[in-house]
This record gives structure tokens, C-alpha cells and sequence, in this order.
């Protein structure tokens, strides 16, 4: 059975989210609302959706921000901006911040279809791409992600954080990448929320306590000065 792609809508104006939902709905599209920025990155780091419509004059967060933390974690996600200012600047910043396409108000709704449409087609077929499932093996080690818990190559069972799940995945789909701090502190700690390094130094302490043979001399968790941290297979 297939499910329908799923569309995040933030959109501050009820009578277009209203109307602009509708005719998704229609389409075979399952949406999910945001009336402001907050509301959608709640909603990101709470659901996966096949695309986000996101406008960008919003009460608090503005879109452009909402897009730059969203970019931090989801970097596959399509994101359409929909946007009442249609100079080339703000076209280009919008793109340059990690949006996929730009749509100036009023667009003709046709049009908005095929958009989505086709950013939906296209993200599918990126999909194929490897990302860490729900389990995650390594060095006779396995990480439940769903279940907050991981079993070491000893046998031990280990209850993991939310937070230690969250940059346990992050670290991992970044493999022999190394991940600035910032975005990890943003990505893990949650929007403008900048805890000291310290914080992520007690995790990485912890995680070569759990799955590193000599925690002095570790094969997978790596602190990379100055820079971030990187994990290693």
C-alpha cells in the first residue's frame, strides 16, 4: 500500500492556508500545518514529510532562518518557497539558504501543483540514497534508535538519551565527515539553544565509554580540535 506524500504548509495567511490546503488535499497530498516558524521546526524534528511549502514574511522566525536550521539536520527534504517579494535578490538568497524552488505571490495555483509535483518525484528518487535505518551496527556494537537503547559487542544493554540518539545519528550519517560544533548544537540542542562545547565533549566521553575498546585511543569517536567531532567506522 502506498501512503501519500506527506507536505509540511507553513503559511501565516489562513485564507491562503486554507485554500492552498484544500486544493493539496485534493491532489492526494497528507498536510500538516504551520501558521509560524516555531510551529515548523517543531513539526520537522517531529515528522518526516516529503516536501515543505514554506513562506517567508512569518510572525517571530522568519522562513530564510526556518530554512537554515531545517538544512542542518534535513538536508534532503525539498523545500518551495513561496514569497511575496519577487526581486532576483530575495529569489537568490532564498536558493542560496537551501530552498529547492521560489514562487512569487500571486502564482497560479496550476503551476503550484506541478511544482510540488515534481519536487516530490524528484526526492523520491533521491530516497534510493543510503541514510541509517532504525538499527545501526558497528564494531560488534548495535544501536536501536527507535528504542533509545543499545546493545555492546559485551553484551550489555545500554538505555541511551534522547539527545545521545539524536547526535549518535547525526554523527553516523556524517560518516568520516567531521561535524562543526554549531551544527551539532543546533541540530542536537535545538534552535539558538548554545550550550558550551563542554556538552558535547561529556556525550563523546560517554559514547567511547560504551563502544571504544581503550576510551584513550578511540577507533570511532573522534574530537577533531577547534572544529568538531567526527565518527569513524
Amino acid at each position: 500500500m502506498s501512503t501519500k506524500p506527506s507536505i509540511l504548509l507553513v503559511e501565516d495567511e489562513e485564507n491562503l492556508h486554507e485554500a492552498l490546503k484544500l486544493n493539496l488535499d485534493l491532489e492526494g497530498y497528507s498536510i500538516t500545518s504551520a501558521f509560524d516558524g516555531a510551529a515548523a521546526l517543531k513539526a520537522v524534528q517531529e515528522e518526516y514529510f516529503d516536501l515543505i511549502i514554506m513562506d517567508i514574511m512569518l510572525p517571530e522566525i522568519d522562513g530564510i532562518s526556518v530554512i537554515q536550521t531545517i538544512r542542518l539536520t534535513h538536508t534532503e527534504v525539498p523545500i518551495l518557497i513561496l514569497s511575496a517579494k519577487n526581486n532576483s535578490e530575495d529569489r537568490v538568497l532564498g536558493l542560496k539558504k537551501g530552498a529547492d524552488d521560489y514562487l512569487t505571490k500571486p502564482f497560479n495555483l496550476e503551476e503550484l501543483l506541478l511544482r510540488v509535483e515534481k519536487l516530490i518525484n524528484k526526492n523520491k528518487r533521491l530516497q534510493d540514497r543510503s541514510t541509517v535505518g532504525d538499527t545501526y551496527t558497528f564494531g560488534g556494537h548495535t544501536v536501536n534508535f527507535k528504542a533509545q537503547q543499545a546493545t555492546t559487542s559485551k553484551g550489555e544493554k545500554i538505555d541511551l538519551s534522547k539527545k545521545e540518539i539524536m547526535l549518535l545519528k547525526l554523527l553516523i550519517e556524517n560518516k568520516n565527515e567531521v561535524v562543526p560544533r554549531e551544527k551539532i548544537l543546533q541540530a542536537v540542542w535545538g534552535y539558538n539553544v548554545y550550550p558550551t562545547t563542554r556538552t558535547i565533549d561529556n556525550f563523546i566521553l560517554n559514547f567511547r565509554k560504551y563502544f571504544e575498546e581503550d576510551s584513550r585511543n578511540p577507533k570511532h569517536f573522534h574530537s577533531v580540535r577547534g572544529v568538531g567531532y567526527k565518527y569513524a567506522e
